[in-house]
């Protein structure tokens, strides 16, 4: 534990439908639903305006529905999340070299580490510019925790939401955690969270008064000692600025269980593509594919096959990932796919072939220059076929929120679709009213899907280093501590 709050923990509010309403100016203000839209679909993130309906994440879409008809239900559009994830991420590196991503709207940042803070006032003024600056580049906002360990910053971020900064100051600790749900501490989920309660145990304070034998006896020895220090406060753990990837993977719950074996090689083989280009994005590339295939009684098989190197190769894993579908019987009907490559390395197998080639080349005198360009080699060593890409289903498909563009009218993005029409709202995140409606035929040649547009930036760095409120820009949140005196 620190003597001051300067470890920092960032939490955007709401991400994914916050993006989405800062994309679109007709769902600003109003009920966002982000998540799988199936039948089996289920809620990713849910916008503060559908909370207050009972909305939340993990809830089965078809039941957000009922709580909520009246809200916009989009399909995620993770290009533009990440993109905007880059921004925030780039502005916390800018505080620290010791920044820990957890994942896109998410983060624990050394504040002592950077030089920006070392007592409560220095870290609060730091905390309080990192949000005024996510505001003015990305228009969104974030809640702040500060503390003197990852775990009660986390704490205090989750008390700061929506949109707002808590510190708590080192000495406290005991005191405000005593009253909150074991819930709250790392590491206890629900079948830990139900075992302590039959124990008698449903709060920290609980927990603390319990004693670490207790504690070792109900959940063995490492889990009920650490439990028993974090129950009192304490928790050292760093923050570590390289969280390295295990694995990069992608998967897709169907509507309806399928039973056509080419239809289930077919979305095995899209689904090895968009592991690759994960997997690029990433800058990596992997010995071991993985597929995974839930069954008709949900029964869940893994099958994985590691190849004599990494590779980022997308016919390489598409062809393992077929390869591995041949062992799986599918006859009862497969209700979810995954693909999967792990074993990460940041080089690829053709990489080594290259260096061993420059070598000999050289060996033999023929010279240490660069090598000419050529098109790169799959472990064969003969140089890869140009691949068809996949033919696209018979008719086309409009994701319900993903951006389009149209010859005539500019961009927009998809309201729904059905029934072999597509409706669209042309509108762009700096548009100063909501768009007009058009309903086209699915085919229409004019209508194409695009990349998202960037997001507005509401204010300028400057203006928000000055804390100047600029049009459009929400009203300055509440700054607190905690516990309050």
């Amino acid at each position: 534990m620190r003597s001051a709050p300067t470890i920092l923990h960032l939490d955007m509010d709401a991400f994914f439908a916050a993006a989405e309403q800062a994309a679109k100016p007709s769902l600003r203000g109003k009920p966002v639903v982000v998540g799988g839209l199936g039948p089996r679909g289920v809620v990713a993130t849910a916008s503060y305006e559908a909370r207050r309906f009972g909305v939340h994440s993990a809830m089965p879409m078809a039941q957000a529905r009922r709580l909520c008809p009246n809200a916009a239900y989009l399909v995620p559009r993770f290009s533009l999340y990440r993109a905007v994830s880059e921004q925030v991420m780039e502005l916390l590196a800018r505080l620290s070299p010791l920044v820990e991503p957890l994942s896109l709207d998410e983060a624990f940042v050394d504040l002592e580490a950077g030089g920006v803070a070392d007592d409560s006032g220095s870290a609060r003024e730091a905390g309080q510019r990192l949000r005024r600056d996510i505001l003015a580049v990305t228009g969104l906002s974030g809640s702040v925790g500060l503390a003197g360990s990852k775990m009660l910053a986390k704490i205090a971020s989750e008390q700061a939401k929506p949109n707002g900064l808590v510190l708590i100051e080192p000495g406290t600790e005991r005191e405000l955690l005593a009253p909150m749900t074991v819930r709250i501490l790392p590491g206890v989920g629900p079948a830990t969270g139900e075992h302590l309660r039959r124990a008698g145990m449903t709060t920290v304070h609980d927990l603390a008064g319990a004693g670490e034998d207790e504690l070792v006896r109900l959940l063995g020895k490492a889990h009920g000692t650490s439990l028993f220090r974090m129950a009192l406060g304490h928790d050292d753990r760093p923050v570590v600025a390289e969280r390295d990837a295990k694995s990069v993977s992608v998967e897709d719950t169907f509507d309806v269980d399928l039973h056509d074996r080419v239809r289930i090689r077919t979305e095995v083989e899209r689904l090895a593509d968009r592991c690759v280009r994960r997997l690029r994005e990433s800058r990596h590339s992997g010995r071991t594919i993985v597929l995974k295939v839930r069954r008709f009684d949900f029964s869940t098989l893994t099958r994985s096959e590691t190849l004599r190197g990494p590779t980022d190769d997308p016919s390489v894993v598409r062809e393992a990932a077929a390869r591995l579908l041949d062992a799986v019987d599918t006859t009862g009907g497969v209700r979810l796919l995954g693909v999967g490559v792990s074993g990460l390395a940041d080089y690829t197998q053709e990489d080594l072939f290259a260096q061993a080639a420059g070598e000999k080349a050289t060996g033999d005198g023929d010279g240490g220059g660069p090598a000419d360009e050529s098109p790169r080699h799959g472990t064969g060593g003969q140089p890869e076929p140009e691949r068809t890409p996949t033919a696209p289903p018979a008719e086309r498909r409009w994701p319900a929120g993903h951006d389009v563009r149209h010859a005539r009218h500019g961009s927009g993005w998809v309201q729904g679709s059905g029934l072999g029409r597509v409706t669209v709202r042309f509108e762009e995140p700096w548009s100063t009213a909501p768009g007009r409606v058009r309903t086209f035929p699915v085919d229409d040649p004019e209508l194409e899907l695009s990349e998202p547009l960037p997001l507005v930036i509401r204010e300028t760095p400057s203006a928000a280093a000055d804390g100047a409120p600029s049009a459009g820009t929400p009203a300055q949140p509440a700054q607190s501590s905690l516990p309050a005196s």
